[in-house]
């Protein structure tokens, strides 16, 4: 009998790399409660209008309150004077103006880092960016005897971009280069380390305690316009690089083997938004001191709504930042009236049960 020949199995089409990541990011896209650029951009002037809300209430609320149309007055005619005039232009609106600057940077920054580590738990302080900062305050009290918030500015900036660049050096040294774990490993014992020096120098000098403590809490109060306008070239060009660097995201989101298939830059990507990330936690960890759970909670609560396209998520995430900064500004500054709270404090006492509550609700989803 004559053979029979067997019959190869019908081919199967196999997807290629581009169709399985163009599916990928489709998928992205139905994530989250709003979905399409039609209601993402409507989201994105909501928000817009919380943070105008915001603001209001920052110049007009604290332990001198004063009226809406008292402020606007004072915004728009320069002939009117008065006690009240000189509270809002000389006070609260460099305050507010340094809030929302901090507010943008610590946003998009925990966005960022979120993004490049895979982690949920991820905060822009594992880079070694507070630490650092918190080292070279020390050492200027120390060593120079500054002791205002305006000459803290540059030193805790300069620790901050030291600080990073010795977590990237040491991160990118091993064998698989800069990987999230490795820059993750490095960031946590270098602020260990920086810590540790800081608390042996606190320990021994009371004088240095007393002046550190008052910045290390994180405030906006006792800043004047200048330090604002100290720290916002490198925020800006900190947010270029990080809507630059969303795009990127996206991709190493599918994993580093596909986003290289796909012809990304995996290192080029990775020193991009590491650069941002120092720069604007650098920028506002120098203007106000360590503030926590703003660049933690915020994008999860922006992913929520958008999911994990990050040209969505970084500029919500920046707005959620100035509407949640400037709030608990205003509610330090409300609930032990006649005196005040700082915004570090205010954040730690509200963010850290939000936070248990999100985690509990959405089982910290992966990113």
């Amino acid at each position: 009998m004559p053979e029979r020949t067997a019959q190869a199995p019908p081919a199967v089409a196999r997807r290629t790399d581009v169709e399985l990541a163009a599916q990928a990011q489709q998928e992205q896209r139905r994530r989250g409660l709003l979905h399409g650029p039609a209601t993402r951009i409507g989201g994105l002037w909501l928000l817009l209008a919380l943070a105008v809300v915001a603001c209001a209430l920052s110049i007009a609320v604290g332990t001198r309150s004063i009226g809406l149309g008292t402020v606007w007055q004072a915004l728009t005619d320069p002939g009117f004077t008065g006690d009240d005039a000189v509270v809002i232009r000389e006070l609260r609106i460099p305050r507010t103006l340094l809030g929302i600057l901090v507010g943008l940077s610590l946003g998009v920054a925990g966005a960022l880092m979120q993004g490049h580590t895979r982690n949920p738990l991820g905060d822009p302080g594992l880079l070694g960016v507070a630490a650092g900062a918190s080292a070279a305050v020390v050492g200027a009290i120390f060593l120079l005897g500054i002791t205002t918030p305006s000459g803290y500015v540059w030193f805790a900036f300069a620790g901050a971009l030291l600080g990073s660049v010795a977590v990237f050096a040491i991160g990118s040294s091993g064998r698989g280069g800069a990987t999230p774990v490795s820059l993750a490993l490095a960031g946590s014992a270098i602020s260990a380390l920086l810590y540790a020096l800081v608390r042996a120098v606190l320990v021994s000098d009371q004088q240095t305690l007393d002046s550190f403590r008052f910045w290390v809490v994180g405030s906006l109060s006792g800043r004047d316009a200048t330090i604002a306008w100290q720290v916002l070239p490198f925020i800006a060009v900190g947010l270029l690089l990080a809507m630059v660097n969303a795009p990127a995201l996206n991709l190493l989101g599918l994993g580093e083997d596909v986003a290289r298939g796909l012809g990304q830059h995996v290192l080029l990507a990775r020193v991009v938004g590491i650069t941002s990330i120092t720069l604007l936690t650098g920028a506002a960890t120098a203007a106000c001191g360590p503030i926590g759970f703003v660049g933690l909670v915020v994008p999860h609560i922006a992913r929520a709504v958008t999911g994990p396209d990050h040209r969505w998520l970084v500029p919500y995430s920046g707005l959620l930042g100035v509407v949640l900064l400037l709030v608990a500004d205003v509610v330090g500054r409300v609930v032990v009236r006649p005196g005040e709270l700082q915004v570090g404090i205010v954040l730690a006492l509200v963010g850290a049960p939000f936070f248990i509550a999100l985690v509990r609700r959405r089982k910290l989803s992966a990113l």
